[in-house]
């Protein structure tokens, strides 16, 4: 038998395996909040915590506020919608300006004119003058201020922690926002019925002027001050584009980033207040429980993925949970009793939170810092098209039922990250 050496000891490669096993145990934790160590860090997902409540809130309002003036399946698709088609248009001009000046400063102009626009809507409903215009004009500049947002915020996370640590930092991130998407709807919804709507952006103004406050104190480290432009504006737009293009997995990442944001979200968030009023028959309570519940199954996506480290098969992980979203949808399209809808959508947003956060830290990772801000909104434009999807939600739902519209979504979403995996054969291969 031969024999090897262990310190003082020889030892057979049987028992010197086995300590080996046992070493390695031993040196096995979670990781789930490793990136909480950075200080910085700390006050960036704090103010994630409160610019989360405010959108939350703000969400569930107008949903139900949209459907109460216009009873219309279609409008209240569309109010949703439209706050989210300033992504097309401002996004990619947010990423040139977030790769050019101080993202932290810019962090904070945005949640200030957010605060202000939340205050001014609040002090309209309680005038009595509130027309339905209104709501779709609110629903407009709210998502101007998000696509400006957005890009800064996220082009920040990197800047704050290593790289090794940047998948937990972006699902700890995620886990923040969460947080509130379990308790904001529900409280959103339990004041509509005790205090009416008003108040609902009156809290959402108050949250966004807090943000302000926290970001405040963060330093970013000097190796990631980004270095002046010398080129114009329109160059750096370009550069961006072409960097997109060029880098295959970049490009594949923002396509598939598209499916999700055309054929799911729309599909669950404009038409929630819908399917729970007249497939659930629940008032604005239920709906509150329905949203709060797809938080609650983002919640512990997050903390999963940030549980699980720095894992290798990104690329696998990715198509695989875009798979289980689009299956969860088609089973929540069919339950009509309000529990049953709380359980399948607890896994609903448990896979679109893994999806999102997988694809965020790929196109992260690979993204340099100087690019980020602008390959971030070129990204994000996705959210620019979901109102096309909340358009086609909304338009289904008119004729045929929430139901109907929904099922058609999660089918859809199943059978095009099928496609996906022999499209976007590299991304598949993809480890890190």
């Amino acid at each position: 038998m031969q024999l090897f050496r262990k310190g003082n000891y020889k030892l057979s490669r049987n028992s010197l395996n086995k300590i080996e096993n046992l070493n390695k145990k031993s040196r096995f934790k979670f990781h789930t909040f490793t990136s909480l160590q950075y200080h910085d860090f700390r006050f960036l997902i704090t103010s994630t915590f409160f610019t989360s409540a405010g959108n939350w809130i703000q969400q569930v309002t107008l949903g139900w506020l949209a459907y109460e003036y216009t009873n219309s399946a279609f409008l209240t698709g569309a109010v949703t919608g439209i706050r989210a088609l300033p992504f097309l248009f401002m996004g990619p001009i947010a990423g040139v300006i977030t790769d050019r000046m101080d993202r932290k400063r810019l962090l904070i102009a945005v949640h200030l004119l957010l605060s202000l626009l939340g205050l001014s809507f609040a002090l309209l409903i309680y005038s009595g003058n509130l027309q339905t215009w209104h709501i779709f004009v609110f629903s407009m500049l709210s998502g101007a201020g998000w696509a400006s947002g957005n890009p800064v915020r996220q082009a920040l996370v990197p800047n704050l922690v290593p790289q090794k640590d940047l998948m937990n930092a972006i699902a700890l991130n995620s886990a923040a926002f969460n947080i509130t998407r379990m308790l904001g709807p529900a409280v959103g919804g339990i004041l509509i019925v005790a205090v009416g709507p008003a108040t609902n952006f009156f809290i959402q103004a108050i949250s966004f002027f807090l943000v302000t406050l926290i970001v405040i104190p963060i330093k970013i480290p000097d190796n990631n001050i980004i270095e002046l432009s010398n080129h114009s504006f329109a160059e750096d737009l370009i550069e961006g584009i072409r960097y997109v293009v060029k880098e295959k997995t970049t490009l594949a990442l923002v396509l598939l980033a598209l499916v999700p944001s055309i054929f799911m979200m729309p599909f669950t968030q404009s038409l929630m207040p819908v399917f729970s009023k007249d497939i659930l028959e629940v008032d604005a309570n239920g709906l509150g429980y329905i949203l709060s519940s797809m938080g609650l199954g983002a919640f512990i996506g997050t903390l999963v993925l940030a549980s699980l480290g720095n894992f290798t098969h990104k690329g696998k992980m990715l198509f695989a949970i875009g798979i289980l979203a689009g299956l969860s949808l088609i089973v929540f399209s069919q339950t009509k009793l309000l529990i049953f809808s709380m359980i399948v959508i607890i896994f609903q947003g448990a896979f679109q939170m893994i999806y999102h956060s997988t694809n965020n830290t790929i196109i992260q990772t690979i993204t340099p810092n100087s690019m980020r801000g602008r390959v971030m909104s070129i990204y994000m434009l996705d959210h620019g098209l979901m109102p096309v999807g909340a358009l086609i939600a909304g338009s289904i739902a008119q004729f045929y039922g929430a139901d109907i519209a929904i099922l058609i979504g999660g089918t859809i979403t199943f059978t095009l990250f099928i496609v996906g995996i022999f499209i976007f054969k590299p991304l598949w291969d993809f480890k890190s």
